[in-house]
């Protein structure tokens, strides 16, 4: 399964950043930690080409420290970046945004050249959460569902410092299979576009390997490393009281358990995918998509018998007697 969540609003916000960039001197991406690769979004990349960056990596206490560290050292590399880890609920963490925006926009500053930074983000990555803590007051709604910010919002953190606040936005096709799942385990992706069942078993494939035994200790499960994601969905359910009659197990309600222990942090600090293997995804991701545009490609060409009578129609010549 192909799991697409793109809404109306979201065009919408594109052509907002889009038209907002020119003017603005630093682009913040606020990304989860859990899923560095998976929550950059490569559309907001496009748009915002050539203007200095930050990576935050927000719910870094949720997320593994040694992969957030590989991640941070994997963005630095990369030109024009910044990168740092935070909590968005802790304040002083959160107030190392200002300084850095600043150190990457050197030559603004003052009443005559505020800083303007532009924050961006998947929907519900904790950027409502980081804002009023930055402000130090409700200054956005924030929530547990994708989508609650709607419209542009223009913030003063200081007197020559201004942050543009925009609604959350994924990209119009997913083409990295396991970054749908990613983003669905997380909840950054509305909840009518995908199967629960499958985003569980997705994700306790992307786990089951590296976290055993946090696994083992919280559903007090034996050693499952024979087992299938399937079985081993259902041997939650088992040990969560997910038994329907007939001893057959709840699957929805399994899964729901899992999807919601990520969430919450239940497992301990859990990282979904490293940079190498997010690499790997991208790219084989690339390839199946380069594929897909050419079959798509090659049906729009492939003849047809009015394509053929307007060729004829032009040229004078019944194809049909064409060797």
């Amino acid at each position: 399964m192909s799991i697409q969540w793109f809404p109306g609003h979201m065009n919408s916000t594109k052509k907002a950043i889009a038209e907002r960039v020119p003017e603005i001197d630093v682009v913040i991406e606020l990304l989860d930690a859990r899923l560095p690769g998976s929550s950059a979004n490569p559309l907001l990349a496009e748009l915002t080409r050539g203007k200095p960056a930050l990576k935050v990596l927000n719910k870094q206490d949720l997320a593994d420290p040694e992969l957030t560290a590989l991640w941070l050292a994997h963005y630095q590399s990369q030109p024009g970046t910044q990168a740092i880890g935070l909590d968005a609920s802790v304040t002083a963490p959160a107030r190392q945004l200002i300084a850095a925006c600043r150190k990457l926009a050197p030559l603004r500053g003052g009443m005559v050249k505020p800083v303007r930074v532009l924050i961006c983000g998947i929907p519900n990555v904790g950027k409502s959460t980081l804002i009023n803590t930055l402000v130090g007051q409700r200054a956005a709604k924030t929530g547990d569902e994708p989508g609650i910010t709607k419209l542009e919002q223009r913030i003063s953190l200081a007197s020559d410092f201004y942050l543009f606040d925009t609604p959350g936005m994924l990209w119009p096709r997913i083409t990295v299979e396991q970054s749908g799942y990613h983003l669905a385990a997380s909840g950054g992706i509305g909840r009518n576009a995908y199967d629960e069942e499958e985003v569980a078993l997705a994700l306790l494939d992307s786990v089951r390997t590296r976290y055993a035994e946090r696994l083992q200790a919280r559903y007090k499960l034996a050693d499952f490393s024979s087992a299938t994601d399937e079985q081993l969905l259902a041997d939650v359910g088992r040990k969560r009281d997910g038994l329907l009659p007939g001893n057959q197990v709840n699957m929805q309600k399994a899964a729901e358990v899992v999807i919601n222990d990520f969430r919450s942090g239940a497992w301990g600090r859990i990282t979904l995918e490293s940079p190498e293997q997010f690499t790997q995804w991208w790219a084989a991701g690339q390839v199946r998509d380069a594929e897909r545009s050419a079959k798509k490609a090659a049906r729009n060409t492939k003849p047809t018998p009015q394509r053929d009578q307007a060729n004829s129609a032009v040229d004078g010549v019944d194809r049909d007697d064409v060797d």
